[in-house]
């Protein structure tokens, strides 16, 4: 109860800042960072961060953790805020109709993304491409796809996968190709600690599979 008192205090007597990203944005592709008011939400997680607290030795009430539960809460929203969001509909935003027909390619995407076996993070880069067949998108949506599928809690295998069919399902172009580079922080901070190694996952449709030379150039320009 304590903790639920404190969080709706924080949330009441908190004021939107005057500036930065989500309240002075007039581009639709700027980064929204609105403001969370699912104060239920926001409190399930953190009363289950005292708990984990508590589990590992900890005071709750000691001061330098007496906000972390909060804290952890306004966290765990922002990393998973991708469940809050429609990837195709993101895309839906910005399809033009256009002749072009080669390949596009948006390379190094950052992602950051959780582990959703250990809640561990992992991140890295992805590599998108698509054929189109009429159809292009605003580039910024790509990477726009990439993020919202990353902010839920993953695997990098279907994370990969998604990204492919919301372009697929959306464009319906001639072929899509995603590829991912990531590092798992489950393997690094834990479990077998290889601090340098890298996981890479693949999804393909289209052109991308029935075309060895189509598949071969897409590899060929995501190299360093």
């Amino acid at each position: 109860m304590k903790q639920e008192k404190m969080l709706s205090d924080i949330l009441e007597n908190e004021q939107v800042p005057p500036s930065g990203r989500g309240t002075q944005c007039v581009d639709d592709d700027c980064l929204e960072e609105l403001q969370d008011t699912d104060t239920s939400a926001l409190s399930d997680i953190a009363g289950a961060v005292c708990t984990m607290l508590e589990g590992v030795g900890e005071d709750p009430e000691r001061e330098g953790l007496i906000k972390t539960p909060e804290r952890v809460a306004r966290s765990m929203r922002f990393l998973t805020r991708g469940y809050r969001q429609d990837p195709e509909e993101v895309l839906k935003k910005a399809v033009f109709t256009e002749s072009y027909d080669e390949m596009v390619l948006v390379r190094d995407i950052d992602i950051f993304s959780m582990c959703e076996h250990h809640l561990l993070p992992f991140f890295g880069k992805a590599h998108v491409a698509y054929i189109p067949d009429g159809k292009i998108v605003g580039l910024s949506k790509v990477a726009r796809v990439v993020e919202v599928y990353a902010r839920r809690l993953q695997v990098q295998e279907r994370l990969t996968q998604q990204i492919r069919d919301a372009i697929q399902n959306v464009l319906n172009p001639r072929g899509v190709a995603v590829v991912i580079e990531a590092r798992h922080m489950c393997m690094v901070m834990r479990g077998v600690e290889k601090l340098n190694s890298v996981t890479t996952t693949s999804a393909m449709s289209g052109e991308f599979l029935s075309s060895p030379s189509t598949r071969s150039e897409f590899l060929r320009l995501i190299k360093p």
